[in-house]
């Protein structure tokens, strides 16, 4: 039959998976990074996902399509529903503010994925936001990561020794793509961790220099070197 049916454009879908979160009938789902139509049976054609995409890679369009089948959409919500790696779904955390004194710290990640490879270029927690650009060793080697660093930050870490690859392609289009308002790379001292303060280097110049920048470098035993790129 000739119906509405949503189409989404996978070269602007980033895998967000708002769309997937926003379909009450569970037509959506993000596989291998992008989100898919399940099953045409399943949407019904009213566009609640619409609003929900941060990239408007969905629209509504009217063509050939199975009909609506909310008895099996009701079915279907009895099961789990598969979605791909959950470890790459977008989620975005609300962090309560750290209390000095405390005995039990609160964790100040703001979003997820918080791996450099894992985030989507686009995402909402990129606007208007303070990056924190971080080695993954620092958080065992600075205590206070949490509260000094990532707190009201979003944060990104990542190794560019254990993942062999130049960061600065990636991080030149976040920082691009989006209202960045500062970026703070926390390193550790080991040489390697270089790759990961020149890959943040470039691609802030590579966007004309126009965010302000600073490094802070931690010892390995925990004290820490501050510098401005």
């Amino acid at each position: 039959m000739i119906r509405k049916i949503v189409h989404i454009d996978e070269e602007l879908c980033i895998g967000c998976g708002l769309c997937a979160e926003a379909c009450h009938e569970g037509a959506i789902a993000v596989i291998d990074g992008k989100a898919k139509l399940l099953r045409e049976d399943y949407c019904d054609g009213l566009g609640d996902c619409l609003p929900a995409c941060p990239t408007d890679a969905i629209t509504i369009e009217e063509r050939e399509a199975a009909e609506y089948d909310e008895a099996a959409v009701r079915a279907a919500k009895q099961e789990p529903v598969q979605s791909g790696c959950p470890g790459t779904q977008m989620h975005i955390l609300a962090p309560e503010a750290p209390e000095p004194d405390t005995a039990a710290p609160v964790s100040q990640l703001a979003q997820w994925p918080c791996q450099i490879k894992l985030v989507p270029v686009r995402a909402p927690y990129f606007n208007d936001a303070d990056l924190l650009i971080a080695a993954d060793c620092t958080a065992y080697a600075y205590a206070n990561l949490h509260a000094d660093f990532m707190h009201g930050r979003t944060t990104l870490i990542g190794c560019p020794k254990l993942d062999g690859i130049d960061y600065c392609g990636k991080l030149a289009e976040i920082i691009g793509s989006n209202p960045i308002r500062s970026v703070t790379v926390v390193r550790m001292e080991v040489p390697c961790c270089g790759g990961l303060e020149m890959a943040v280097k470039r691609a802030v110049q590579a966007n004309g220099n126009r965010i302000p920048c600073q490094v802070v470098t931690v010892s390995i035993d925990g004290r820490l070197i501050p510098s401005v790129i």
